[in-house]
């Protein structure tokens, strides 16, 4: 069982990143650290910024990642609860709910590939601010309209996670699964904020790219809901363990 976490929480940080990359959060990335930090995007984008504009950043990032990631540890904690809830009156039926959960996961990711679209499930839903609060206590809320925001692109990849947290039948683990594709999430802002102008630089390349991410986030999806479809997460495990030494 912890093998199949272990594989878990690295698919789920993994999502964390290519919804970063996504085409509704990586070409924002400038507007939201604008608009957080109070910043100009000429501030933001000076090759040596000062002592205080790092910090500044630094400070602001990090609320804003605390805001998304209290709303999305919380959807975990949910998850978790209903599972096992439902574990404890059913526990014949949990088998099923592995199947339906892996289906959704799949389909999600037919959603995210493009070869067909699911728009009545997966409609683009913002929660909008058009003043900020004040200070760090205005960028959590921030963040946490950015976690309320359920967008086609970062939708499918957050509802993932949320079906595997609510297959697993522990609390704990919807948490950790959770916390940990925030963490996958807030990495990239936070280094984005801090490394605004190698950023740009970086941006401007790889932005043609960001339908293939997209496509291939919606292949792993696929593969993921695949596999719990027909319970080949653990063995998958087995054989990653076989080759790939994780203990010295």
């Amino acid at each position: 069982m912890q093998q199949v976490a272990d594989i878990t929480y690295w698919i789920a940080f993994t999502a964390g990143i290519l919804s970063f990359a996504s085409p509704c959060v990586l070409p924002l990335i400038p507007s939201y650290l604008t608009y957080i930090t109070g910043l100009s995007f000429s501030q933001l984008e000076d090759a040596h910024p000062d002592a205080k504009g790092r910090l500044t950043v630094l400070l602001h990032s990090l609320c804003f990642i605390l805001g998304f990631s209290v709303v999305f540890v919380l959807l975990g904690a949910i998850a978790g609860i209903a599972s096992s809830k439902f574990q404890f009156f059913l526990r014949e039926g949990l088998e099923w709910i592995e199947k339906i959960g892996g289906l959704l996961i799949f389909l999600f990711g037919v959603h995210m590939t493009g070869l067909f679209h699911f728009g009545v499930l997966l409609g683009e839903k913002r929660v909008h601010l058009h003043k900020k609060p004040s200070g760090f206590a205005g960028t959590i809320v921030v963040g946490i309209a950015f976690a309320a925001g359920w967008t086609p692109c970062i939708g499918p990849i957050l509802a993932s996670i949320l079906m595997v947290a609510a297959t697993s039948g522990q609390v704990g683990e919807g948490v950790g699964l959770l916390a940990v594709y925030s963490l996958g999430l807030g990495v990239p802002f936070l280094l984005s904020g801090l490394l605004f102008h190698q950023f740009l630089i970086a941006f401007k390349r790889f932005r043609k790219y960001i339908r293939l991410v997209e496509i291939g986030t919606g292949v792993m999806l696929m593969a993921v809901g695949i596999m719990l479809m027909f319970n080949l997460m653990g063995k998958l495990t087995m054989l990653l363990y076989q080759y790939i030494p994780l203990q010295g």
